[in-house]
């Protein structure tokens, strides 16, 4: 499939997949969207960083 082409794909809300997602929990990887609302509103709240190399 050329890239013009897949710049012309439009996808109706219907047609969209929800993406889930999850997270490292106490040792273990679980889904977020079963985490209770405390806790799904502080993984919102996280702040990700990226490393810097010292080398």
């Amino acid at each position: 499939m050329s890239n013009e082409l897949k710049n012309h794909i439009q996808l109706t809300d219907e047609e969209r997949q929800p993406c889930e997602i999850w997270t490292r929990v106490m040792g273990y990887h679980r889904p977020v969207d079963t985490f209770n609302p405390g806790k799904q509103g502080e993984h919102e709240e996280r702040v990700h960083f990226q490393e810097v190399r010292l080398c």
